[in-house]
């Protein structure tokens, strides 16, 4: 198995000189969409689990992947409005898992941060996840671990919303 290293990873093996067989491929395709579909039921599982819904716990998994972060930001990097937000931030707060506090340098704008709650749940979580990755073999779990953040990387970018354009000529469902 080999991870192409290079800042510029290609997500398209047709543009390189290493030749991906189709079938190969397609297995590929389907076992992320596995993992995307599991990691979606493992969301709501842990939410349920933990007594948040799916949306407080992406916020959570947010907060404990890039840290604290403005609201403005938190908002656009979680696809909600200002105001789904500020509504969303109300029910972490009351759960005890997050707070806003004042940003140091700027007054008028407030950061959301992990209580000690949210950060009790985070590590549960971790441990789960942890757990999943102890079914690897240690000597390849560099390798996953590589391969998963390229993956992770790419999806983020093809799905920012400045790339939205590019699903523009994509089949649409039928209206209802």
């Amino acid at each position: 198995m080999h991870l192409d290293d290079s800042p510029s990873w290609s997500t398209s093996r047709q543009e390189t000189d290493i030749n991906v067989d189709s079938s190969a491929m397609d297995q590929a395709v389907l076992n992320l969409r596995s993992l995307i579909l599991a990691g979606e039921h493992y969301r709501q599982v842990v939410a349920g689990a933990i007594g948040l819904g799916t949306t407080e716990s992406q916020a959570l998994s947010y907060l404990a992947v890039h840290g604290s972060s403005g609201q403005s930001e938190l908002a656009r990097d979680l696809g909600l409005t200002s105001s789904a937000l500020t509504a969303l931030v109300d029910r972490l707060e009351r759960q005890g898992v997050a707070e806003r506090v004042r940003h140091p340098r700027d007054r008028r704008r407030t950061i959301v941060s992990l209580t000690e709650r949210g950060h009790s749940m985070v590590d549960e979580s971790h441990r789960w996840l942890a757990a999943t990755l102890e079914r690897i073999d240690p000597r390849d779990l560099d390798l996953v671990s590589a391969s998963l953040a390229v993956i992770a990387a790419d999806l983020a970018t093809r799905t920012s919303s400045d790339r939205v354009d590019d699903w523009a000529d994509a089949t649409h469902a039928l209206p209802a």
